[in-house]
């Protein structure tokens, strides 16, 4: 009896036990269904399974001045899976087909692997199953209407999460650093680049929606109490495809000079809107990244293209003429120092402005000789240039100039003579090119900008106007003869001769100074550094942009002409040659005699695509990805003109873009002369081709 009684009391036991977890789950189940049904905004006292959580705004782009993203944002999806839910003949019938779609789609498994996996899952209960990670929304759509998944997420388990933003790059590298980004991290905001500066506009404003708590956790409820702004697009004045120039160019010559680090801004003369900026530096690997922008945030003595301010600041005091004649013996003794010439014999008797086109530092003398008595009225005539002072730009970053002055501790016997020859000073590149381009644009010295406008939704909601800082830096005289100087320097016997362009004349400066060690000293002569800079405009008579190249620590040559001034021209010629907007219209003045156009000879697409919009009837009798047209009264019939390798292709009837980039894809470069498309070329169709080549290109 006692076992009897002792068994029933057990039973007693789990049966209570039973009924009283029926009651908590029961009570809990109760309590959330009633909470759920409560109304947060009754004003009750009693604790609401709701809460208000920020919705936030797509970012808005970052885009060139023709509209093409540099910055974009993109969504992304976690896609799970339920198989569970999949009613067995479905899953049966359809599992194979879905298995191999999915193997389709992504490589990292085949069709017989994923269908393990996923029937792995169902026999395991998994009821989240990981199928990809950040998937596009394009894929998203794709794998909704795949076998299986087609029949959504209660019947074809498919599960996507919420949408992830990312912010990404199209081109990669190009202008990492002058794009940027925005971060608040631990506190801290990190405003770097266009990103940085321009968060106000590209952010937007966060909305807010309502979550509920439910069994599973929070859920959106879809009831929105505030709606999100959108952020708003960035047009910068960036011109994509002059980019790329620049930072082709730029690249090709760090590589071959196995340079520390390198940069090139091109600006729009008139605005002083950039158009490139490309900032490369060498990483550990050997290749060459954007780690640094150089251009607005590295200072460095100048060296020789600071003559310019030199001379600028003597004849603007009327402390010489620049016809005045010197003798450039090639060492030249101070008190305190000796400083050389390049040829270290020197140039003999010649005139101040023949000292500047050959780069004698024989201009030191020249300025210490006007005034060593008055070291202080040449600094303030710099500073009425505005060396002294940071342009202002809108990126975070741009370093202080640095200009010693008289009674300083900086400032000793040799100061006023190195500085005139553009050491114991220091300044950014854009600085430099800034200067450089207020000569260009008739004395008038203005900020440079990166953006020009800020869309919303198509429409243009603020623009940025030139800003104008200087009216003028000196007088009308003083600019006539720094542009006659600055022309001369790429003449017979210039340091930059060599670099001159057959199509335009082109105005600049170089500049070759000693830099300091990574130690921070110059160390022995075999150990010293240097950094090559090239400066200038062109066109010299009706300038367009200005130009500023610098590389630092070249390993195999020094000199501004051979190490940046080949970069600089490289960059003039197919910016040039690219540019149609400013070569003149070839029909301008011409009545329209026939209906049907004449249409040049280029890529498929890019005329397919125009003739299209414009509605003009063709016909495309060979296929190929180079076409020539032939005008029938019904219109343009295409043929092909399919380039073959090692043999120098027909170039004629090509706009000088489509043929530069052609001949320049097959390894040899163009020689442009003209504008209009393509009459002759100077190697004949079906020669021999021949890589580093020059080929010349006669337009009419």
């Amino acid at each position: 009896m006692s076992e009897r009684k002792d068994i029933y009391v057990k039973a007693y036991m789990v049966y209570i036990g039973f009924v009283i977890l029926m009651f908590v789950v029961l009570f809990k189940t109760v309590s959330i269904q009633l909470e759920g049904r409560s109304n947060v905004f009754a004003g009750s006292d009693e604790k609401m399974p709701v809460r208000t959580v920020k919705r936030m705004p797509r970012r808005g782009e970052i885009l060139d001045v023709h509209g093409t993203p540099l910055v974009t944002s993109v969504s992304f999806y976690d896609i799970h899976m339920d198989p569970t839910v999949i009613d067995k003949k479905i899953f049966d019938a359809e599992i194979t087909d879905l298995s191999r779609e999915l193997a389709n789609m992504y490589s990292d498994r085949n069709q017989r692997e994923y269908e393990n996996y996923i029937r792995k899952g169902r026999d395991q209960g998994k009821r989240y199953l990981l199928i990809r990670k950040k998937v596009t929304n394009e894929e998203r759509k794709k794998l909704k209407e795949l076998p299986i998944f087609k029949y959504g997420r209660l019947k074809g388990g498919l599960i996507d999460t919420d949408e992830k933003i990312e912010r990404k790059r199209p081109h990669n590298e190009l202008m990492r650093r002058t794009l940027g980004y925005y971060r608040e991290e631990n506190g801290d905001t990190l405003k770097v680049g266009i990103e940085g500066a321009f968060n106000e506009y590209l952010s937007g404003e966060p909305g807010e929606e309502v979550e509920q708590r439910i069994s599973t956790g929070w859920k959106k409820t879809g009831q929105i109490v505030k709606e999100a702004v959108e952020g708003a697009d960035v047009v910068t004045s960036i011109d994509k495809d002059i980019q790329e120039v620049a930072d082709a160019e730029l690249k090709r010559q760090l590589e071959s000079q196995g340079a520390k680090n390198g940069c090139v801004i091109v600006m729009d003369v008139k605005t002083g809107f950039v158009k490139a900026i490309s900032n490369l530096t060498k990483g550990s690997d050997g290749n060459y990244y954007e780690l640094y922008n150089h251009a607005i945030g590295t200072k460095e003595v100048p060296g020789s293209t600071f003559k310019l301010a030199s001379l600028m600041a003597a004849l603007e005091d009327g402390r010489i003429k620049i016809t005045d004649t010197v003798n450039a013996i090639g060492t030249y003794k101070f008190r305190g120092g000796t400083m050389h010439d390049a040829l270290e014999w020197g140039y003999g008797r010649i005139t101040i402005k023949r000292a500047f086109e050959k780069s004698s530092n024989v201009i030191a003398k020249v300025i210490y000789d006007a005034y060593r008595n008055d070291p202080q009225a040449y600094i303030d005539r710099l500073v009425s240039f505005g060396l002294d002072q940071k342009l202002g730009i809108d990126l975070e970053g741009e370093a202080d100039p640095v200009l010693y002055r008289p009674g300083t501790p900086n400032w000793s016997k040799i100061s006023l003579p190195w500085m005139s020859v553009g050491y114991e000073f220091q300044q950014t590149p854009l600085q430099t090119l800034a200067f450089y381009n207020a000569v260009a644009n008739n004395g008038t010295l203005v900020k440079p900008q990166f953006v020009q406008e800020i869309r919303r939704s198509g429409q243009t909601i603020k623009t940025f106007a030139p800003i104008v800082l200087k009216d003028n830096i000196c007088s009308d005289n003083t600019l006539t003869i720094l542009k006659s100087c600055l022309e001369g320097v790429m003449k017979d016997g210039g340091t930059g001769s060599k670099l001159t362009s057959a199509q335009f004349k082109i105005a600049g400066k170089t500049g070759t100074a000693r830099i300091l060690n990574e130690d921070q000293k110059y160390g022995q002569k075999g150990e010293w550094k240097y950094q090559a800079s090239f400066v200038g405009y062109f066109p010299a008579e009706d300038p367009i942009y200005s130009c500023i190249v610098v590389v630092a620590a070249p390993s195999k040559d020094i000199y501004g002409a051979t190490v940046s001034g080949t970069v600089f021209t490289a960059i003039a010629n197919k910016v040039f040659a690219t540019t149609l907007k400013y070569h003149k219209a070839v029909n301008e003045g011409k009545r329209k005699k026939e209906n049907v156009p004449s249409v040049f000879a280029g890529n498929s697409y890019d005329l397919t695509k125009a003739l299209g919009r414009l509605r003009i009837p063709y016909a495309i009798a060979e296929e190929g990805e180079w076409l020539y047209a032939e005008r029938k009264k019904h219109g343009i019939v295409f043929k092909k003109r399919n380039p073959v390798k090692e043999i120098v292709p027909n170039l004629t009837g090509m706009s000088a873009k489509d043929a530069v980039f052609l001949i320049e894809s097959m390894g040899m470069s163009a020689y442009v002369i003209g504008y209009g498309k393509v009459t002759k070329q100077s190697i004949p169709p079906g020669a021999s081709l021949f890589k580093g080549g020059i080929i010349e290109l006669t337009l009419e």
